[in-house]
């Protein structure tokens, strides 16, 4: 099992700025600190290259981020300021899920310690988010053809609507999100299945929409690959998700997920999305959960 980390790239952010950067690092000294993992199981991706994000963005998106050359209404809908660092950042953590996705093929499951960047569009960004990783490496295993089906399990508070908007009409990914219905976006857009929640949505109704819609999105569609956006933020204590689900609860709906990939018997990519609780450890408590829970169901269970 690879595990995927970025956090040596490091976003310049300005003073008060709400966007808790540190989960990735603290995130990474948890699991290397937790005994289950060796020195070489921790990987430094390559960058995507312009060829790999082309195949799902624009070029003119791609030159205009790269080149610095975004107008100031972009950058706010992305929410960080422009700098050579975060397209090296951006491009790290889109190479880190295809990185992910080639090693999940050989070992059933690997892990990428950010990502889940669903709000990037083929010619836009949003929501923190510059290049769709998944997207990027849903394209990347087709270009190669190493597989022809996925399925993408979105369970981050804010609804995938980039993913959905990417994939809308092709027969060959499912997309499933579960959202709070009054979050960001405002706009949504139409996955394959999504599922919406009024605020406050507790660990029991949470549950059962999730269990339901893995039901409903897995019913006839074999995939060659899953990819679970494991977003920390439909957390109780979120600042920005608005739903009341437990830690226990965000558990189970990882086991959940583990449960589906042995009953399809198909490799499996994590990636972290959102989490903004103001205690940047909580995010990071929640995520090593999803990882190591993830390592022992799938890796240990099958004595690997």
């Amino acid at each position: 099992m690879k595990l995927y980390t970025t956090d040596l790239f490091v976003l310049p952010l300005p003073d008060g700025h709400r966007f808790p950067m540190s989960r990735y690092r603290l995130l990474r000294e948890k699991l290397q600190a937790c005994g289950s993992f060796a020195a070489e199981d921790f990987c430094v991706p390559p960058a995507a290259s312009r060829q790999q994000l082309a195949l799902v963005h624009t070029e003119d998106w791609i030159s205009r981020v790269f080149d610095g050359e975004l107008s100031p209404s972009e950058i706010r809908r992305i929410g960080f300021p422009w700098s050579r660092q975060m397209v090296e950042r951006c491009r790290r953590s889109t190479g880190a899920t295809i990185a992910a996705s080639e090693s999940a093929l050989d070992d059933l499951l690997s892990v990428n310690l950010a990502g889940g960047t669903h709000h990037a569009f083929p010619d836009r960004g949003a929501g923190y988010c510059v290049f769709n990783d998944v997207a990027v490496s849903i394209r990347v295993l087709q270009a190669q053809q190493k597989i022809q089906r996925a399925l993408v399990l979105d369970g981050d508070v804010h609804q995938g609507d980039g993913t959905a908007l990417i994939f809308a009409g092709d027969e060959s990914v499912r997309t499933f999100s579960l959202h709070a219905r009054k979050a960001f976006p405002i706009r949504k857009t139409i996955s394959d299945l999504d599922i919406a929640l009024e605020p406050g949505t507790e660990d029991s109704e949470y549950l059962a929409a999730w269990s339901d819609g893995l039901r409903q999105i897995s019913a006839g569609f074999p995939p060659d690959i899953v990819y679970f956006v494991a977003g920390a933020d439909p957390w109780q204590g979120d600042t920005l998700g608005g739903l009341s689900v437990s830690a226990g609860g965000l558990r189970q709906r990882d086991q959940h997920v583990f449960d589906l990939v042995r009953q399809l018997g198909c490799p499996l990519v994590i990636v972290m999305a959102g989490g903004y609780a103001n205690d940047p450890n909580d995010i990071a408590t929640i995520q090593f959960s999803t990882v190591t829970a993830a390592h022992t169901a799938l890796c240990i269970s099958a004595g690997s």
